[in-house]
């Protein structure tokens, strides 16, 4: 039986893509659509994402304006924003919501960053278990005598690089990351 690489490099991909879909939605004080992605509005008892009941633009740097394709959701989707952990208060005029980004202080760009990090500590440690589990099925191939020492010594090599891989891109992505939220 051949040992494949190709699940475990996937299974990495995923956590560095999971990393960055929750990267999209950490508010970084200028507008950004995506961060409304994860929301979801009762559209006639069904849940529904807000891109599917709403046109959403960013007139502003600092603002997202959500006009509902029916004015009777309104009430809907301020109730689901308010209920989000988004952190902001929508202003309804009836037609619209507006979303206004308050300008982030020094301290809330510091907590961000550090949660920023944080995120991307839990994505290296998935990255870590994907390589600890690759190996140990490449020691179980070893031992049923499927593969010699020293393929079992390439796969661990192989395994290792593309940890070292994903690892480094996840560094990338929390660089980037904080130095968008510490710019002002």
């Amino acid at each position: 039986m051949e040992f494949s690489t190709d699940a475990y490099k996937e299974k990495m991909e995923k956590s560095l893509s999971n990393l960055q879909d929750e990267y999209i939605s950490i508010r970084a004080g200028r507008a950004n659509p995506h961060i409304l992605d994860k929301i979801q509005v009762d559209y006639y008892g069904t849940p529904s994402s807000l891109q599917t009941v709403a046109n959403i633009s960013v007139p502003e740097a600092r603002m997202i304006l959500i006009q509902p394709w029916e004015a009777s959701l309104i009430k809907e989707i301020e109730k689901a924003i308010l209920s989000s952990d988004l952190g902001l208060t929508p202003a309804n005029d009836g037609k619209a919501i507006r979303l206004s980004f308050p300008e982030l202080t020094e301290e809330r760009r510091k907590e961000l960053v550090k949660d920023v990090k944080k995120k991307g500590e839990g994505a290296k440690v998935a990255v870590r278990n994907i390589r600890r589990d690759a190996n140990d099925a490449i020691k179980k191939q070893n031992k049923a005598n499927e593969i010699s020492e020293d393929e079992q010594k390439q796969l661990e090599d192989q395994i290792q690089k593309l940890t070292d891989q994903f690892i480094s891109k996840i560094d990338e992505a929390i660089e980037a990351k904080s130095k968008e939220i510490m710019t002002v």
